[in-house]
């Protein structure tokens, strides 16, 4: 039996491929068409050729638990999510301008701080931010650029357009995830690649090198570009090795380098030592040089930040640069676009109430079950409390958090985040809500991801999407032509 589209109830939220009256988006036709035309076997024979998939390919993210650290293979749903690539020139002409302004920002903190001076952000919520780096006051990175890798999560709300919830500019993860949804995508529906209609996404690894490559600081053929990993145990190390490999880079841990008497750095190769040029890390901040931040870490290279300091290695993303990776700071990003391009923000954000501020505090304490509460510097969703689903004592717990320590905490409205049609059983589709994080890279020139990784909370009216936390992912189709 065939699927109804008419029979699928997306409730009363924007859904991504059905619109009214069980009609399907322009988008999303084709793919809608065809998925109709499959019985309840056929679907599940296509589901179960993506688990074989992904098993072949060895797609896995580490999950980390009281256990251990534990292997999984990548939760993935077969069917994509569309949008209109008319839509999504608009989305990344803002995303671009988005990650201008905030490395303009981040320049200017480790320089003048004229936006402070300017009473624009107030220097308390930026100076005392835990990734702001003093250390890097001063420095003049390649093309005045901080953060050259973005992962900007967008939301759409019940009125169909997109919001940014959060820009992630410290090691942002999930673009090889992202290609590899495409990869399984192309196994399992091949026949909806034929007419040309899905706009690519496979040259991100090579915008990758070459962004890096702008960045080094030798004017050589063939710079030597290396990924620092943290190791086998992090994450995110499958997203790692895949892109070193596509890039054509070596993969290295910090023992793999060492800073010379030069000040340049070099890798331990079988025929001895070699310079590198630029360094893509994939280590937080305080792990990346024991000289200078945490004593202990055996994860960095000892020199690696006087090496960049003196011109002979690139870093990307720049130490420091997560400061604009801050909750907080997001909440002042229309004014910061507004203050460096004398813009007004071609995306907007999810309206957000800072604890700092104490009118805005109040608020938030007497709506704390309304409203999703994050802590400034947290990632994976963790350490947050979403108000309509949460109990009374999780509610109190989190009054005495942000008094005692309100800058760290911002609140927004519970949106009403957007579904896409997710197969949860045998030739049942049913609406899961979704998000999307885009990918954009800013060296000398910008550019910006055809879509992104869309990752979905799999659980019936979940607004948890990480798949730390049991969330999937699915392919993003940026499709020609017009609608939404």
């Amino acid at each position: 039996m065939s699927i109804q589209w008419k029979q699928y109830d997306t409730g009363v939220h924007f859904d991504e491929l059905i619109g009214t009256k069980g009609k399907p988006r322009k988008p999303a036709y084709n793919l809608l068409e065809y998925l109709h035309s499959l019985d309840e076997n056929e679907l599940e024979t296509r589901r179960q050729m993506a688990e074989a998939t992904i098993q072949e390919m060895g797609v896995s993210f580490t999950v980390y638990s009281e256990e251990g650290n534990i292997d999984r293979a990548w939760p993935f749903d077969i069917v994509p999510r569309t949008i209109a690539a008319s839509q999504w020139q608009q989305t990344a002409e803002g995303l671009k301008q988005r990650l201008k302004a905030l490395n303009m920002f981040i320049a200017d903190l480790y320089d003048k701080q004229e936006i402070i001076k300017d009473g624009i952000i107030p220097g308390h919520i930026v100076l005392k931010s835990k990734n702001y780096r003093p250390e890097c006051v001063g420095i003049k990175p390649a093309h005045g650029v901080w953060a050259h890798i973005c992962g900007t999560d967008l939301v759409r709300d019940a009125d169909g357009q997109f919001y940014v919830l959060e820009d992630n500019l410290r090691v942002p993860s999930g673009v090889a995830y992202m290609l590899e949804n495409r990869a399984i995508t192309k196994r399992v529906l091949p026949e909806l690649f034929e007419k040309g209609d899905i706009k690519p996404v496979d040259d991100y690894p090579a915008r990758l090198f070459d962004t890096l490559v702008s960045l080094s600081p030798r004017r050589i053929k063939r710079p030597e570009i290396v990924v620092l990993t943290p190791g086998i145990f992090n994450s995110a190390y499958f997203e790692h090795a895949f892109l070193a490999q596509q890039m054509g880079a070596e993969l290295v841990e910090g023992s793999d380098l060492v800073v010379g008497k030069d000040d340049c750095v070099y890798m331990r190769t079988i025929a001895g030592l070699e310079r590198v040029d630029v360094i893509y890390r994939r280590i937080d901040d305080l792990f990346l040089d024991p000289e200078v931040f945490q004593k202990d870490s055996v994860l960095g290279v000892p020199g690696l930040m006087r090496a960049w300091q003196a011109g002979k290695v690139a870093l990307a993303n720049a130490p420091g640069a997560g400061v604009a990776d801050d909750k907080v700071v997001y909440a002042y990003v229309p004014e910061i676009i507004r203050y460096y391009l004398n813009e007004e923000p071609l995306i907007s954000n999810v309206e957000t109430f800072l604890c700092d501020d104490p009118e805005q505090r109040q608020y938030v304490l007497d709506h704390l079950d309304e409203l999703v509460v994050k802590p400034a510097n947290e990632s994976g969703g963790y350490g947050m409390l979403i108000g309509p689903h949460s109990t009374k004592k999780e509610q109190a717990q989190f009054a005495k958090l942000i008094k005692k320590n309100p800058r760290n905490y911002i609140a927004q409205p519970t949106l009403s985040l957007s579904t896409a049609p997710t197969l949860v059983g045998k030739g049942k589709l049913e609406p899961r809500h979704l998000d999307l994080r885009p990918f954009v890279l800013q060296a000398k020139d910008s550019y910006v991801t055809t879509g992104g990784l869309t990752r979905v909370a799999m659980k019936k009216g979940s607004l948890v999407v990480n798949s730390s936390q049991g969330g999937g992912s699915k392919d993003t189709w940026i499709v020609n032509g017009e609608g939404c």
